[in-house]
């Protein structure tokens, strides 16, 4: 709004334009008119000056005409009737021998916005269209759309339409980019400018000729078109190729949507052209514009949704640096976290540690949360790093540090006895909310492993009348709850105090109503009270073994060159203020719901059973598994089991099957065997640490690895499954279980060793299987090592043998349910490694 007042300065303008001695002298006017137009962009209500402005435009000084036509569409809509007097001097310019007089005028003359003033304005603008000089072509296009945004109810004129469609062939590449421009803005409710083939090939063959901007308007607009044949399409890629490597990323980001658009039928194709814009984005991260930097990040981020590998060779380009922004940090931290792998951990890690001390807190916490997603994968290193950081003292780190350990064990709970033995003292240097929170959780769920739990928490409840944080108070209540259930001689006094505070004295209810929850929950019992905090301690999700899994292109190809990817890092990063993470709903999902791969394998299972004999059905574990619904189970990795008792049991079940005596039956009734195909053949070439950490993830304990790439492969492991009966009793059994891989084509499983008629086959056809046999490995080695699928000559898949026994007591549904677990865990590390 312009200021009021400086009427004494107006008045003096008013005088000095109105001066016949001034208008006489070109630059005592012209500095007259410049100090009207910099008093205007001050604010200064000059519009009482519009009369003497009007006279001033009649000048062949095309600077004077500037500055006045500045002057007169500001002020054009609060004086309307004087704004006619101007029209007769624009329509006199627009027959200036000048083109730049002419396009100045027609570009005034619908920049003044008044809709008593159209009527004057279209002979002009379809004059312009015609003109000789291409400048003025140009407003000509703009104008028209300029003219029907000012009056959108009015009717379309065909004449004006097919005129621009005309144009779309003029000689001047930015007269074509305008038509386009305004055949949008006209035939927008129509849907906009109609796209065809002769008008595409046009477009296509003259995009070289126009400038940045224009080559991305037309690349926007031509994802409209779809291609008649297959052979068309090609041809437009063909055209497209060039700009797909286009050093303007503007140009470079248009084409890749409009090759995702074309392409949508086409993953391989989609895959590729991605593959291609890795140069120019590693060379856009690399701007000198902060904001080019950003955006090409976002973009990077998208694409490492279906292409995981697609930056891992360049991942120091995205180490940050010094003077950068802290918005560009944050985001290439994000980037690092997608691109870990074995070979380059150390090397992230110990960048990260470097961040986990910058100057700016937020990037320094950034710096801790990216460790800690990093640690669902390796987290021995991580804990490390964070345990290290705690002995830095510093109040930002600590809290950022406690958060992170917080969300580490909820998805790690192997990491729990560490956590617990770094959380001794930290709590003098917690001040913020977020941390103390964080603290308070791992003393409730593990306090009975932290040998200072009851002191940490009882001066916590001796400060808790002058805690300001509602949060802090609500989770201080439950950890005192859940610590009283495993230490209640230690927690019983401070128990009662808490309780008599938060209902007698406390005013927020949201406090005052959980602390009377518990407090009529304690004359329940102990045990009604167990059922409901004793929670689960881990995310019994299978989600977080590798990360985010591969997407296909087509559910992002929308939002690349938009910006959505800009707004996406809020989701996709895991905040680390957020509230206990059992607070996290979790909708727990039937086995039908488990990973495609699962449902469309041919399953060969062999059961072997003690003396009831009973099978499972050999048809469709899928089947199986939608009809009838598992109890719900967990696993656990204690008591722990040594190699040497892993040993003896094994080869104890093992000799078992030779020899089945009656004594032996009596012993093994309870005893139950499951050997299964699955098809994964990228799995012996995983190395042990991802495999290990994938297992620990899911509470699976791997105890011995053969070298990847070496034939054959097992792996040995196992795990305590336990289950909740229909009497609230809780039943444990051990479960072993041997991953198989020999790379020979179609394995059989049984007893298929002989005829057992003691027949000999013939010399020569055993030497050629068994040459065949190594032919057969050696290509699966080497397709290992290229990472590559190896395909057998019949078209199937070779597939890794799993072979389970079940210790006592036997328990068929808990194990099918560990064995979809166990068979989602390959499939997920396979798809990865693919």
């Amino acid at each position: 709004m312009p200021y009021l007042g400086n009427e004494d300065t107006v008045r003096e303008l008013r005088r000095a334009l109105s001066n016949p001695n001034i208008q006489s002298d070109p630059l005592r006017y012209r500095n007259t008119i410049l100090r009207v137009i910099r008093l205007m962009s001050q604010g200064v209500d000059v519009s009482g000056l519009f009369s003497e402005m009007v006279k001033a435009c009649a000048t062949v000084d095309i600077v004077h005409k500037k500055l006045v036509y500045v002057f007169l569409c500001s002020y054009a809509s609060l004086n309307p009737e004087l704004s006619l007097l101007v029209v007769n001097t624009l329509r006199k310019d627009c027959q200036d021998p000048n083109p730049m007089v002419r396009s100045l005028a027609l570009r005034n003359m619908t920049n003044l916005r008044l809709p008593s003033l159209v009527e004057y304005v279209e002979q002009p603008l379809t004059s312009g269209l015609r003109d000789r000089a291409a400048c003025v072509r140009r407003v000509a296009v703009l104008g028209w759309a300029k003219l029907y945004n000012l009056q959108p109810t009015s009717e379309i004129d065909a004449a004006v339409v097919n005129e621009l469609y005309s144009l779309l062939r003029d000689p001047d590449p930015v007269v074509m980019v305008n038509c386009l421009r305004a055949l949008e803005e006209i035939l927008k409710e129509e849907g906009g400018v109609a796209i065809n083939k002769p008008i595409t090939h046009h477009l296509l063959n003259r995009l070289k000729e126009c400038d940045v901007w224009g080559q991305c308007e037309v690349l926007k607009i031509l994802q409209r078109y779809r291609p008649q044949s297959e052979d068309e399409l090609f041809d437009i890629l063909s055209l497209l190729d060039a700009s797909l490597v286009s050093p303007h990323p503007p140009v470079m980001a248009a084409t890749v949507s409009l090759f995702l658009s074309l392409c949508s039928g086409l993953p391989a194709v989609s895959l590729a052209a991605l593959e291609r814009v890795r140069a120019p984005l590693l060379a856009a991260c690399g701007s000198v514009s902060r904001e080019m930097r950003f955006i090409a990040l976002c973009h990077i981020q998208l694409l490492l949704r279906s292409l995981p590998g697609l930056m891992g060779v360049h991942y120091k380009r995205f180490f940050c640096g010094y003077a950068e922004p802290a918005y560009i940090k944050q985001r290439k931290m994000q980037v690092l976290v997608e691109l870990v792998n074995d070979e380059n951990v150390s090397m992230l890690l110990d960048e990260l540690k470097v961040y986990c001390t910058d100057v700016n807190t937020n990037t320094a916490q950034a710096a801790i949360s990216a460790i800690g997603r990093i640690g669902r994968s390796y987290s021995d290193r991580c804990l490390e790093i964070l345990t290290g950081l705690l002995g830095l003292k510093q109040e930002h780190i600590t809290s950022a540090v406690v958060q992170t350990m917080r969300d580490l064990v909820w998805v790690c709970p192997q990491c729990s006895d560490t956590v617990c033995l770094a959380l001794e003292g930290c709590e003098e240097t917690l001040q913020d909310s977020q941390g103390r929170q964080a603290l308070l959780w791992l003393l409730g769920v593990y306090g009975e492993r932290v040998s200072s739990a009851p002191y940490t928490l009882e001066a916590f409840i001796d400060g808790v009348r002058s805690e300001a944080s509602l949060g802090v108070k609500m989770e201080l209540l439950t950890a005192t709850m859940r610590l009283f259930l495993c230490r209640p001689a230690e927690t019983q006094d401070m128990l009662g105090r808490l309780l008599h505070y938060c209902v007698d004295e406390e005013t927020d209810m949201c406090v005052h109503d959980q602390a009377l929850l518990y407090y009529r929950l304690l004359h329940c019992g102990m045990e009604e009270t167990q059922k409901v905090l004793q929670g689960r301690r881990s995310d019994p999700s299978l989600g977080v073994l590798i990360g985010r899994s591969t997407e296909p292109v087509s559910q992002w190809a929308r939002s690349f060159n938009t910006l959505e990817p800009l707004r996406l890092s809020a989701v996709e990063t895991e905040s680390v203020s957020r509230g206990s993470p059992e607070h996290v709903t979790f909708d727990p999902k039937p086995n039908t719901d488990l990973p495609d791969s699962l449902n469309s394998n041919s399953q060969d299972e062999k059961v072997i059973t003690g003396s009831d004999g009973a099978n499972w059905s050999t048809e469709s574990r899928a089947d199986a598994l939608a009809s009838d619904a598992i109890t719900p189970f967990s696993l656990s990795l204690s008591p722990a089991l040594s190699p040497e008792e892993f040993e003896r049991l094994w080869l104890q079940r093992q000799g078992s099957h030779v020899d089945q005596g009656a004594e032996d039956r009596d012993e093994e009734k309870d005893y139950i065997c499951v050997e299964e195909h699955i098809r994964c053949p990228a799995i012996p070439h995983c190395s042990p640490r991802s495999l290990q950490a994938a297992m620990q993830l899911v509470n699976i304990q791997a105890l011995a690895f053969t070298p990847p790439h070496t034939l054959p492969w097992r792996v040995y492991l196992y795990t305590h499954a336990q289950r909740t009966l229909s009497d609230d009793a809780r039943q444990s059994t051990l479960v072993l279980g041997e991953l198989l891989y020999t790379g020979e084509a179609d394995q059989k499983t049984g007893g298929e060793t002989g005829t057992g008629d003691g027949d000999t086959a013939d010399k020569t056809a055993a030497e050629g299987r068994e040459q065949e046999q190594v032919k057969q490995r050696e290509e699966a080695v080497v397709a290992g090592l290229n990472g590559r699928e190896t395909v057998r000559e019949d078209g199937g898949e070779d597939r890794v043998k799993v072979t389970l026994k079940q210790q006592q007591p036997k328990d068929e549904e808990t194990l099918r349910g560990f064995l979809s677990i166990l068979t989602t865990v390959l499939h997920t590390l396979s798809s990865e490694r693919a």
